[in-house]
């Protein structure tokens, strides 16, 4: 084996080698310029040796033991890990770009707002209604109270996460438990919650969610059974309210007859008359109601003053000065009305029902249902007067009786 070098002026160097050096040349060339297909991957391993991780790809993992690949990504604080379904390098960064792209999409997507986020606004847009009156108001508080007391789990859960069997189970067991009108007025407040938690979610997300209490229906009113007195015993009744409560027995007498005597509601419109609604010529009583909520229909009624209202406002009316501001003196006789009607063993009687016992009495008396209807403050036309008090008393129903002949 032999070299041999010629140099030339011109600069040029020619170089001479042995036929036995070209094999040995070939094979240091081959080495020292690897195929990039065969270059080894930058890989490290965990601790446990059980995945394999790539710093050029780093959202992409190994399982050592089976070879499959992985997609990994932090969002929110936590780690999700997902299976790209392939052992094939390619394919499997194809994949990874995919896997990362809906987790971006998830990470920005808004989350449906807490029932408790919608209990918050409810309450807001409760308090801000400026059209319910302050009883309406507390009336759905309280039926808000009645749904957590009897839901508490609905409480943790997002609006998504509510389903409709979810809300049927729940409204199935109440109805067994609370009035009929209570039950109404309870699934309402969760459809409306559920509906402002929806609408703000749909104005933060562009989402639409459904309604799960949608399809919850109203149960039937079952018509009240009227036990009123008679008119013997309810004479009888102010007589012993008058006599056998102490030094309020006067006043509770006239607020039982009052009441009585004008159908009115006792809270927001009997205990707001003065002596200046009381119109002598026209023989009538003007009901204004609360002065900043009026009555429950926002309006201003008159009803007639029948005889035994003129007996009792001449009776109460002051001897001496002129009459004027608050025509009753107190605002409510619950537990002597308990008292008496314990006492004479008939069953107890509210406030109110000493406004169906001014309708009844009217009716019997022959008044058509459209007028008491009008007297009573209804807008309906006495649709809910005759559903009310369409029905008779024993005792005007047996009188009527006998005068059917055939």
């Amino acid at each position: 084996m032999f070299t041999t070098v010629l140099s030339l002026h011109s600069g040029y160097h020619f170089c001479f080698v042995s036929r036995f050096c070209i094999p040995y040349i070939q094979f240091v060339n081959d080495n020292t310029e690897p195929d990039p297909g065969q270059r080894k991957r930058e890989q490290c391993l965990s601790h446990d040796e059980k995945w394999r991780s790539f710093p050029k790809v780093p959202n992409l993992l190994q399982y050592v033991s089976n070879s499959n690949y992985y997609g990994r990504i932090k969002v929110g604080g936590k780690t999700i890990r997902e299976s790209l379904n392939t052992d094939v390098w390619t394919t499997a960064k194809l994949r990874l770009h995919d896997f990362l792209k809906k987790q971006k999409l998830d990470s920005e997507r808004i989350v449906a707002p807490l029932f408790t986020e919608a209990v918050v606004w409810f309450k807001q847009e409760l308090e801000s209604n400026s059209a319910l009156k302050p009883q309406s108001k507390r009336y759905r508080l309280w039926c808000l109270q009645k749904l957590e007391t009897s839901w508490p789990e609905v409480l943790k859960l997002r609006l998504d996460e509510i389903t409709d069997v979810a809300c049927k189970e729940w409204a199935a067991k109440l109805q067994k438990k609370i009035a009929c009108h209570y039950y109404n007025n309870t699934i309402g407040t969760l459809k409306q919650i559920l509906q402002i938690g929806i609408k703000n979610h749909k104005e933060k997300s562009g989402v639409r969610l459904d309604n799960p209490a949608f399809e919850l229906k109203r149960t039937k009113i079952k018509q009240k059974d009227l036990q009123l007195p008679e008119r013997s015993q309810f004479r009888a009744m102010v007589a012993n309210l008058r006599k056998d409560s102490g030094g309020w027995g006067p006043r509770i007498g006239d607020l039982v007859e009052f009441l009585a005597y004008s159908g009115m509601r006792i809270a927001s419109e009997a205990i707001w008359v003065n002596w200046e609604d009381v119109d002598e010529k026209r023989k009538e009583i003007i009901v204004r109601g609360h002065p900043e909520t009026s009555t429950k229909n926002n309006e201003i009624r008159r009803i007639p003053i029948i005889e035994d209202m003129a007996n009792l406002l001449e009776r109460m009316r002051p001897k001496s000065g002129e009459a004027k501001g608050p025509i009753l003196k107190i605002a409510r006789c619950n537990e002597a009305l308990r008292r008496v009607c314990k006492e004479m063993g008939i069953k107890r009687l509210s406030h109110h029902d000493l406004r169906h016992l001014f309708a009844t009495i009217c009716i019997e008396s022959g008044v058509d249902i459209p007028t008491v209807a009008k007297w009573l403050g209804h807008k309906d036309g006495g649709v809910l007067a005759l559903k009310t008090y369409g029905h008779l008393r024993n005792e005007h129903s047996q009188a009527m009786a006998k005068k059917v002949k055939f």
